[in-house]
């Protein structure tokens, strides 16, 4: 049974910045991709970033630009540096690895950004 652990959400001003991180129980390159969602307060679970086992990213439209996914396979662990940080980014954040039509969701991590 794959785990995933979410860290590093929290507090953060408008402009700020914070960088998430989703340690994996198993080899991340076993996956087919790792990756972000979100889902905002009265809203539907969206996609932040992905990373697929080549290293290929994808990005939803709202944070192209400013979030970045990043990976270090030594630690299993895949990152999310949030820059340039909106009201609109406070969500419940996610990491979810899929393997074929697998998939394995974080317990999430609460993103709040307000002055």
């Amino acid at each position: 049974q794959v785990q995933l652990v979410e860290s590093g959400g929290g507090l953060a001003q408008p402009g700020g910045s914070l960088r998430l991180s989703c340690s994996a129980s198993e080899n991340i390159f076993f996956f087919n991709d790792m990756g972000w969602y979100r889902r905002a307060p009265g809203k539907e679970r969206e996609l932040v970033a992905l990373i697929n086992v080549g290293g290929v990213t994808n990005y939803g439209d709202s944070v192209k630009g400013r979030f970045t996914i990043s990976r270090d396979g030594a630690k299993n662990t895949i990152y999310l540096q949030m820059n340039y940080l909106k009201s609109e980014d406070t969500a419940v954040y996610y990491c979810r690895a899929r393997v074929a039509s697998r998939e394995t969701w974080g317990q999430g991590i609460l993103v709040t950004i307000s002055s």
